[in-house]
């Protein structure tokens, strides 16, 4: 038996329609028929037609008994009861006299469900979204909704114009085979996404921001380019908050299209109303609280009076002083923004108002629909524990902090009534994502020459949330490998501890007479101070030996011939960083700054101290232009009775400062100090 794709099924489907139509009708006059008979009480309840199903099973499903009386209205609800389980095609009430007659005709069983012509989907994907299962009753609606969750999930991999059509193999006992045979057609990628309205950004830069992307020659390493309606909306929320950043409040998305153009690709398109910018007016704190000074919090305001409205510094600015109260002993203090804008002025004046809230309780946190990131790694990253004062804003940075993650793509967390009026439940739905990273790149420098890089890398590693990265890198002057290990919850605190192994051979050039046989390995401890400040430690151990093409003539003189030998070295440093960047990848304003120094002598053949500084500072001028500063420095001297080894003074290339060839500048201070400039 066979019927082909979905207009057969609907065709099936209003057969079925018309089946019923007419079993109602018939069922009308059975019933009808018996109306006469059910003034007296059935004497037994016989089932007939039944093969795999027993009989005691359809009687209780009937929930008519030998004694009690069969009209109308009972007969009529027996028979939806039996349909609605699915396992009969027919079903049939009458009366025979005395004796209620259920007459069945059972569902064909699938024996198993095949999938072909899937090159692209696997079938363990498609196993999980259709709802027929082998040993299952086979149903015909059923099938026709599996029909439609093959195209969807086809659908979000960008492929619409996919057919399937489903097929049916009779097979021995009543029962058969399910096939889905499909045809998945050719990709259908986003070709363009434009914007009207933009007038103070332009397309170019909107299309950073969004997660959605232009179909191009390297779509083929990702999938941001499909068109998925739940990226384009997530796309929406991403411009809104774009633009309430940069001090736009009136903003708005008047519509967000996707059409399909002639060259079998989708066309997006955002119709926007930027309106006017605004400026932070007069921005305080207003207490509601007894005993509780607002001076004490206004030094945790972000954006002052004349800066450009900032709509996440206002939701910073809530989320520190909240967290301020809760450590000062106010666990159930709110803190609302209220927001007075002067439209004439282009200014918006922010109050904050802190409140005494309602004395609410977590009673009970819900993980769900994790199946492979543990339970823990979910949890740890709450601030407050089950038992303790439930505070929204707490709950908030929560769920910011586990989509920062990258483990799942979506994250939601709602409340439900708990036990008692005080108490609340938190239910965090996740769905998670793959995490596993594979890239392959090639390149070419004066300096290196070609090289190509190969990494592997997994940010979930077993679903326990560690880090495991290998990068093999070869060229043509450059060669070498690195594993690294990150566990981001160091013995259950926010501590991110791990280790590196590495090898790094250079070769010499026309730029550098020697190279470098580098191999070594490093621990390190990081920890936030704050949210802007990191404090990194780490030990590391590498040697390094010289190679060079002319290592025969050097060698020739006593004096150089140290410079070959191989130097180990142990040292420990330390690094504090400062980030106050909007954005990591594309910042436009902010201060990212970086303080190293290490120290080694802790044995090996180098002592040394050495002290590095970098800064760099985004200030965003107008529109798209953004002015970044960037300065540099370092400082390193030997200790001790030892000279400063060759391989310990600072060598910078030719990117640092222009005009200068690689490794082509240095000032000397003495025979043990160098600085760069």
């Amino acid at each position: 038996m066979k019927f082909g794709g979905v207009r057969v099924i609907r065709k099936l489907g209003v057969a079925f329609a018309l089946a019923v139509t007419l079993f109602c009708g018939i069922a009308a006059v059975s019933v009808a028929g018996s109306t006469a008979a059910s003034a007296q009480a059935i004497t037994a309840v016989d089932v007939v037609g039944n093969q795999r199903v027993d009989a005691d099973t359809v009687r209780s499903y009937v929930k008519i008994r030998p004694g009690e009386r069969a009209d109308a209205q009972r007969i009529d609800e027996a028979l939806r009861t039996l349909y609605s389980i699915g396992l009969f095609e027919d079903v049939n009430i009458r009366m025979a006299g005395s004796r209620l007659v259920v007459t069945v005709r059972e569902a064909q069983v699938i024996n198993r469900v095949v999938f072909e012509g899937n090159r692209k989907v696997k079938d363990d994907i498609l196993n999980a979204e259709v709802q027929s299962k082998p040993r299952a009753a086979l149903s015909r609606a059923t099938v026709q909704a599996d029909v439609q969750r093959i195209i969807e999930v086809y659908r979000r991999s960008g492929r619409y114009d996919v057919n399937v059509e489903p097929q049916i193999i009779d097979r021995a006992n009543n029962r058969v085979d399910l096939i889905f045979l499909v045809k998945e057609g050719d990709k259908t990628t986003i070709r363009s996404i434009n914007f009207t309205g933009n007038n103070a950004y332009s397309s170019g830069r909107l299309r950073d921001v969004i997660n959605t992307t232009q179909s191009n020659w390297l779509s083929w390493l990702r999938n941001s380019d499909i068109y998925d309606p739940d990226r384009v909306n997530a796309d929406q929320e991403l411009l809104r908050r774009f633009y309430l950043k940069n001090g736009y409040a009136d903003f708005r998305i008047l519509s967000a299209t996707v059409d399909l153009d002639r060259g079998n690709g989708f066309v997006l398109n955002f119709v926007v109303d930027e309106g006017a910018q605004y400026r932070f007016g007069n921005v305080d704190v207003l207490s509601n609280v007894r005993d509780l000074d607002p001076t004490a919090v206004r030094a945790l305001i972000r954006g002052r009076s004349g800066q450009v409205y900032n709509a996440e510094q206002v939701e910073k600015t809530v989320e520190l002083i909240t967290i301020e109260l809760a450590n000062r002993g106010y666990a159930f203090a709110q803190v609302r923004p209220r927001g007075d804008p002067d439209f004439q002025g282009r200014l918006i004046n922010v109050i904050y108002v802190i409140d005494e809230g309602a004395r609410v309780y977590v009673e009970r946190i819900n993980i769900r629909s994790n199946s492979r990131t543990r339970e823990y790694v979910v949890r740890r990253e709450f601030d407050i524990l089950e038992g303790d004062p439930y505070n929204r804003v707490m709950v908030d940075r929560a769920e910011r902090r586990l989509k920062n993650l990258g483990y799942f793509k979506t994250v939601k967390i709602s409340n439900e009534p708990g036990s008692a009026p005080d108490r609340v439940i938190l239910n965090v739905d996740v769905e998670e994502q793959l995490t596993g990273e594979f890239s392959v790149a090639a390149g070419y420098s004066t300096s290196d020459g070609i090289i190509g890089e190969l990494t592997i890398g997994e940010r979930n590693f077993l679903g326990r949330g560690q880090y495991v990265r290998t990068s093999l890198q070869y060229g043509e002057r450059v060669k070498g490998i690195e594993f690294s290990f990150t566990e981001p919850y160091f013995m259950d605190y926010r501590l991110a501890a791990g280790f590196d192994v590495f090898y790094r051979a250079t070769e010499p050039s026309e730029f550098v007479t020697y190279g470098v046989d580098t191999v070594g390995a490093t621990l390190r401890a990081a920890a936030r101070l704050n949210e802007e400040l990191t404090f990194q430690v780490r030990y590391s151990v590498f040697q390094r030996e010289i190679n060079s093409s002319n290592k025969t003539y050097k060698i020739s003189n006593a004096i150089l011939e140290s410079l070959f030998t191989p130097v180990l070295t142990s040292q420990i440093g330390y690094s504090l960083t400062y980030n106050s960047l909007d954005n990591t990848k594309d910042p436009t304003s902010g201060l990212y700054a970086v303080f190293s120094q290490d120290f080694a002598g802790l044995g090996g053949d180098s002592k040394f101290l050495k002290t590095t500084a970098e800064a760099r500072h985004y200030t965003p001028l107008t529109g798209d232009l953004v002015v970044m500063v960037k300065g540099s420095a370092g400082h390193v001297f030997a200790w001790g009775s030892q000279e400063l080894s060759f391989l310990d003074h600072f060598n910078n290339s030719h990117t640092l400062v222009r005009g200068f060839a690689t490794q082509g500048f240095a000032r000397w201070t003495s025979t043990r100090t160098c600085t760069t400039a």
